[in-house]
């Protein structure tokens, strides 16, 4: 998969940071030494806003890296600047769903865990239609139509040549339950089951019989960078979505998408009851 402009960004956080502290060398000194201010210099390494790369040379020299990091870092500071396509809507987008897309398209896998709804790279256009409909009842008609075709062109990284692994873990409740219509639902979960026979989708149902779990607080979705470092959460809230990259916090969600996977029936299993549940509507 082709490393994004947020991946780029986020990997030069992540060296400068690591450049800065071999040297031994404070944010405000080194700051000093290029002509830049501390507050600057955390917003490179914390990988918030731009950066302009004449300012990550001159870093990269004062820090004694070696001509091959320097280029590499230069490179990544003049790739951080391309826009996804989402960026040319005429409709603007919730920033949520800005940064949301942003990560998606760059991530190499996906490890979502779904309490209330099948994931939206896995949903279809009917069942899309009902969830908004019903989680934003103040919306238009066009509102929605809009959020929808954006989550089905979300859908398009899936068909690439390279797409990220998608595992889900359902618990039992969002194919149980029927949003829109029998036939809507119906249609829903055989598209589940079409997606889970690609060699990129794997899903697994966490049953009812299971108890308590890991994850009983809610969904989330752990998105895989090009390396661990680079990793995101996002965990689903009323009216958005929240994001977090602290080490504690990502080491917290992927144990605990570890543990449900263990608790969850396995591939096989799992497909046959989304087919009886299907029969069963």
């Amino acid at each position: 998969m082709a490393v994004g402009p947020t991946t780029r960004r986020r990997q030069l956080g992540v060296e400068l940071r690591r450049l800065r502290e071999r040297k031994g060398l404070t944010l405000e000194d080194a700051g000093t030494r290029v002509g830049i201010s501390k507050a600057t210099l955390s917003r490179y390494e914390t990988k918030e806003g731009t950066v302009k790369w004449p300012a990550v040379d001159a870093l990269c020299r004062e820090y004694d890296a070696s001509d091959e990091e320097r280029r590499a870092m230069v490179d990544l500071a003049k790739g951080a600047k391309i826009q996804g396509w989402w960026r040319s809507l005429a409709d603007p987008i919730p920033e949520s769903m800005n940064l949301m897309l942003t990560l998606e398209d760059e991530a190499v896998r996906e490890d979502h865990y779904a309490s209330m709804y099948v994931p939206g790279l896995l949903q279809t256009r009917a069942y899309a239609e009902a969830v908004h409909r019903a989680s934003e009842m103040r919306c238009t008609e066009d509102e929605v139509t809009h959020m929808v075709d954006i989550r089905m062109k979300r859908q398009e990284l899936l068909r690439r040549v390279d797409p990220p692994h998608i595992w889900a873990v359902l618990d039992e409740a969002v194919i149980r339950r029927v949003v829109g219509s029998p036939e809507v639902m119906r249609d829903q979960l055989r598209h589940l089951l079409e997606s889970a026979s690609t060699p990129h989708v794997t899903v697994q149902i966490l049953p009812f019989a299971t108890g308590a779990h890991a994850a009983a607080v809610g969904s989330f979705v752990v998105l895989g960078g090009a390396s661990p470092e680079l990793d995101v959460v996002y965990v689903d809230i009323l009216g958005g979505g929240l994001f977090m990259e602290k080490p504690q916090e990502l080491e917290r969600y992927r144990l605990a998408f570890e543990y449900l996977r263990a608790q969850a029936l396995d591939i096989s299993a799992s497909a046959a009851v989304i087919d009886r549940v299907c029969k069963e509507i």
